[in-house]
């Protein structure tokens, strides 16, 4: 008994209804449009920090990224800190010593000696001591930059889940 005569009996008797795709596609929202949201809370403009952003996924350092999108160093990397990258240069103790300094039992002059930090990484692991990431930011810029499979030169390079299985 072949195909066509199993088939031979069936008969299309309604139409399929056409239901469409649902899409929630956001791909038209550029990076700096949804950095506006944080836009108050970042220290520099969005278009600067998603300038930024975009030069710094691709590789480039917080100072060359910096230079791209045209605003300090320091800035630069406070940005990127609070939209969820850890940077930090303070290691746990000098994070602990900078808490004793900020609460008055050590000086200046004493935390940045024990810390073993110039004036800038000082600086900036004061700033990251008092100052929280941006809750969402970090969600916000992985939607705009992730890239699809296609897009992603070694994705057969790397394992799935399924291949431990």
């Amino acid at each position: 008994m072949g195909l066509s005569e199993i088939a031979a009996g069936i008969e299309v008797t309604t139409a399929q209804r056409e239901r469409g795709v649902a899409t929630a596609d956001e791909t038209d929202t550029s990076l700096a449009e949804k950095l506006a949201s944080f836009d108050e809370r970042l220290p520099c403009t969005p278009p600067a920090a998603a300038t930024l952003i975009e030069a710094y996924i691709e590789g480039a350092s917080i100072a060359r990224a910096a230079a791209v999108a045209e605003i300090p160093k320091t800035e630069a990397a406070k940005t990127l800190y609070l939209l969820g990258e850890p940077i930090d240069p303070c290691t746990p103790t000098a994070s602990r010593i900078l808490d004793d300094w900020l609460a008055g039992k050590l000086s200046r002059t004493d935390a940045k000696t024990l810390c073993g930090l110039d004036e800038s990484e000082f600086a900036l692991g004061t700033y990251i001591v008092t100052h929280e990431p941006i809750e969402g930011a970090e969600t916000a810029i992985a939607d705009s930059t992730s890239m699809s499979a296609k897009e992603d030169p070694l994705s057969d390079a790397r394992s799935d889940l399924s291949d431990l299985i």
